[in-house]
């Protein structure tokens, strides 16, 4: 992991780098579902929503350079799911295999648990290398392989499923 890297609590003006990352991977992938970037101001809403939840959204910034984010949002809006949340993490293309991505799935599971959140879900697409690299990411930090989901999704012309996974928090 890079020497310069710090992560903290996500603030507006990482918003702008945040949404061309994850730009790249809705125009470019399959590991997001997205079919279009959302705009700066739908990833304020957004981090505005999750600050009003007590739930987190953290980058990690290299050289003051966001390189990646993370952030929990609720697995289901029904009352009795209310402590379990779902984990998203994405980086810069550029900066993957370099541990970042475990840096920040720490802290956001060092934070979800802080917020109350007992059990955090992963859900991730099977596509390939970027997958298997998730998949890797989210078993060494406790995660379980607790299901798949066939063929829930289709994007650029074919259909994915999804690996599920799940750690809990507290005993």
């Amino acid at each position: 992991m890079s020497e310069g890297l710090v992560i903290g609590p996500a603030a507006p003006a990482d918003l702008p780098r945040v949404a061309e990352i994850f730009a790249h991977y809705v125009l470019s992938s399959v590991i997001t579902f997205e079919t279009q970037p959302p705009s700066v101001a739908a990833w304020q809403r957004r981090l505005d929503d999750l600050a009003a939840s007590g739930l987190p959204f953290v980058v990690a910034r290299e050289h003051d350079e966001v390189a990646g984010y993370a952030h929990a949002t609720p697995w289901r809006a029904k009352p009795a799911y209310r402590h379990t949340v779902e984990d998203t993490v994405y980086l810069d293309p550029g900066r993957t295999g370099r541990g970042i991505g475990r840096a920040l799935l720490g802290e956001l599971l060092a934070r979800c648990g802080q917020s109350g959140a007992r059990q955090v879900i992963a859900v991730i697409a099977d596509a390939g290398p970027a997958s298997e690299a998730s998949i890797a990411l989210h078993r060494s930090l406790g995660f379980a392989h607790v299901g798949r989901l066939t063929g829930v999704g289709r994007k650029h012309g074919r259909w994915i499923d999804t690996v599920l996974m799940q750690r809990g928090l507290t005993g």
